[in-house]
């Protein structure tokens, strides 16, 4: 690894000394030294705007000065947006406002798509704001909505992370086990209205001092930028403007919002959010068993210390009931991945995230996740186990120190499962340009009659983040596990590095668990290795050639040992994928894989033996326009496959009228050959849904899984209030294939409503 750093570090050095020998690096220098001037100013008002989404027309507006002179990220990276977009910010004594007025030249071509909460913006025009409001260049609340005034929203840590090597850096999306990245789950109090006209359309934003966290000082200087989307055109458009590597995460170039004048001190926010639930459930394993009705309550409490600091408590923790897993099909032998849903657990869940580099294979699971909340009052094969209560103290005590505290128990299950309380430890100093160091520990010990004194498990943990320059970054953690009976490698370490400018990106990273590595309120995907894996990627914008956006060939190369130094799994990837502008993509990769398998298993019913496989893949991929009213997709693989072969295909139909009605459909089929025997696995879902508002939408998906021999039908009606509650009603019925009964088979009707309730204001 001293090599990779010295490599970052010299690529970092000599990336300055020679700027002016590359456009897109010469762009981005210029574009670094102007979001410095990138300044807006809050004005005091004592009379709050009308929140009705029209700024032209109301007088509260008139005489704020906004600010415009957005620039275009793609598709001419550099140069200013095609359309003029004006920002205005206001504020009262409680509540801080956004005016935003979106010029379009023809406003009858502006596109919507979904207008559910935080579902993507990518497929429609959208204006998104990025609010890093310690100022640490690090961290920051998002905010967004479409011309059919969708409620968006979510929490940046760390600039987005380097969870992925071909996305950008800091791509962003649902954050993974503990929270890194972009939490889009995270949902806060808050209010947009939007209208639209001849003159293209506008937005309100209202957003209450008490949703978001910030310095415990009167007068506020806040980091602040702002994204618009004109999507017929492809178009991305920030305020301050951004290397077309980066994008609205960046918070470290960001402008800055100044004439803030926040409450501080005791902010007289508490929010209590009681819900209740009503279930009528049947279970076909028991055909003769007459329907069960069954009901529970619980509460969150959230209560602001300070600013920067929340306490959350719970009571009978809501486990999300109206939420269900994708399924999947399990084509390895390690474990699968499924992330938090439930809402207690979702608030700022990045405070808990430990640096865990990106990875060069671009691998969907997460390889090691130190601590995972899902582990907290959910069993290994999915069932709940009944949380009894817990707390959480999380935030920033100063401007650049994080802490992180969570305790809860659970309860018994039965004599199978004894009672448990776990406790999380966070620390975090922020550093100078994106760097930062902190400390993990978590600790999980069996309560109650039914526990022994050794019936404990305990993780610990530093790690660290040094920024080089704008385009370098070295991250990584060092850990340990203590497990009574496991006395082994008991260590985990991870570090990367990643180099990352307009034209190329460069990963880098060594990690290994040891074979007691025992992490149980954690992911672990497997064990007992080392890792290295390397990744490079060139990204051109080539002119002339008919409609191409956008070039991005890359390689990678990721390498598993054991600790007696056999190989378990090597992965070389080739791919060359072409992005034109109106966003259709092709793509065409080639794959080179060894896997050694120490112990029989089996895929789909194939046993697999012991023995060393080579084989190779090659794949063709295929996206039309997806913000095209019926848009596809289709992904075919080719390859070898534990000595035999596999033929995958993956295609996958999108429709939708206006921002109303939403259908995905997919399917993937996998054709296995082996040795041992044939099989056909086939994994199919629809998604249907109807937005009667933004707030009031029915939706379905149906699942069906030849794999697990199941099917299954989730559907769930809403009707949202603040902050993600509201009322719910959910069907859901899962059957076996065949004859076949699974032990979770079984239909139910769940009613649900939750409210939340503020109680001081």
């Amino acid at each position: 690894m001293a090599a990779t750093c010295l490599l970052l570090t010299y690529a970092s050095s000599t990336s300055a000394q020679t700027l002016n020998l590359s456009a897109p690096e010469e762009v981005g220098a210029t574009l670094t030294a102007q979001t410095s001037d990138k300044r807006i100013t809050a004005v005091w008002v004592e009379q709050a705007p009308t929140l009705d989404g029209d700024i032209l027309g109301d007088e509260a507006w008139a005489g704020i000065e906004p600010t415009s002179g957005f620039q275009q990220s793609s598709p001419y990276d550099g140069q200013p947006a095609s359309e003029r977009t004006e920002v205005r910010v206001v504020f009262t004594d409680e509540t801080i406002y956004f005016g935003i007025v979106c010029y379009d030249g023809n406003s009858a071509a502006i596109i919507v798509s979904d207008s559910r909460r935080d579902s993507s913006m990518n497929d429609a025009d959208s204006f998104q704001m990025v609010i890093d409001t310690f100022n640490d260049q690090q961290n920051g609340f998002v905010f967004g909505t479409t011309p059919a005034g969708q409620e968006y929203d979510g929490q940046v840590v760390n600039e987005g992370g380097a969870r992925s090597f071909f996305g950008s850096a800091g791509s962003g999306g649902t954050s993974r086990g503990s929270g890194a990245g972009f939490n889009l789950n995270w949902d806060g109090v808050w209010q947009v209205r939007t209208t639209t006209g001849e003159f293209g359309w506008s937005a309100e934003f209202a957003i209450p001092f008490r949703t978001i966290r910030y310095p415990d000082r009167e007068t506020q200087t806040w980091g602040i930028n702002f994204q618009r989307n004109i999507r017929r055109r492809n178009e991305t458009a920030y305020w301050a403007p951004l290397p077309r590597q980066f994008n609205l995460y960046r918070v470290s170039l960001a402008g800055q919002l100044t004439g803030v004048t926040a409450p501080i001190g005791f902010t007289g926010n508490l929010q209590v959010t009681p819900y209740i639930v009503g279930e009528i459930a049947t279970r076909d394993a028991t055909p003769n068993r007459s329907p069960l009705a069954l009901g529970d309550f619980g509460t969150d409490l959230k209560y602001s210390v300070t600013s920067g600091l929340t306490f959350d408590g719970t009571y009978n923790t809501d486990f999300a009931q109206v939420e269900v897993d994708d399924q999947q099909i399990n084509l390895d032998r390690f474990n699968l991945f499924f992330p938090e849903k439930r809402p207690f657990f979702l608030e700022n869940a990045g405070v808990f995230a430990v640096n865990n580099g990106g990875s060069a294979s671009g691998q969907v699971n997460p390889q090691t996740e130190l601590f995972f909340s899902r582990r907290i009052g959910v069993s290994d094969t999915g069932g709940q186990i009944p949380i009894l209560g817990g707390a959480r103290m999380s935030g920033k005590v100063s401007d650049n120190l994080t802490v992180g505290l969570i305790n809860m128990q659970t309860e018994s299950v039965g004599g199978a499962t004894s009672a448990n309380n776990f406790t999380v430890t966070r620390l975090r100093r922020d550093l100078p340009n994106r760097s930062s160091l902190g400390g993990l520990f978590v600790n999980r010990q069996a309560t109650g009659a039914q526990s022994h004194g050794n019936d404990f498990n305990r993780t610990y943990a530093l790690d660290g983040r040094w920024g080089i320059g704008q385009n370098g970054l070295i991250q990584g953690f060092a850990g340990r596990t203590e497990t009574p009976g496991r006395d082994g490698r008991d260590h985990a370490v991870n570090i990367s590095g990643t180099y990352n400018s307009a034209q190329w990106r460069l990963i880098s990273g060594y990690q290994e668990n040891g074979e007691d590595f025992n992490p149980e309120v954690g992911f672990v995907q497997r064990t007992g290795f080392r890792k290295y894996d390397f990744g490079l990627r060139n990204t051109s914008r080539p002119t002339g050639l008919v409609k191409l956006q956008e070039l991005t060939p890359h390689m990678s190369f990721t390498r598993f040992w054991n600790f007696e130094g056999i190989m378990e799994t090597s992965f070389v990837h080739l791919h060359f994928p072409v992005e034109f502008r109106d966003s259709t993509s092709v793509g065409l990769s080639y794959d080179i894989r060894s896997e050694q398998v120490f112990r029989l298993f089996s895929v789909s019913g194939l046993p697999i033996a012991p023995g060393r496989y080579d084989f190779n893949e090659l794949t063709y991929s295929y996206s039309s326009n997806r913000s095209a009213p019926v848009s596809i997709s289709l992904r075919a693989t080719t390859a070898g496959f534990f000595g035999g072969d596999i033929v995958t295909l993956r295609p996958s139909l999108n429709a939708r009228y206006g921002d109303t009605f939403n259908m995905r459909f997919s399917y993937s089929r996998n054709e296995i050959d082996l040795p041992s025997g044939s099989v056909v696995t086939n994994l199919a879902s629809v998604r249907l849904a109807y937005n009667f508002s933004p707030r009031l939408y029915a939706q379905t998906l149906l699942q069906h899984n030849d794999s697990a021999d199941v099917w299954s039908v989730n559907f769930r009606f809403g009707w949202l209030q603040d902050a993600n509650t509201g009322l719910f009603f959910v069907y859901n019925e899962t059957e076996g294939l065949g004859g076949f009964v699974p032990s979770f088979a079984g239909r139910s009707v769940i009613l649900k409503y939750s409210y939340l309730f503020d109680v001081l204001n």
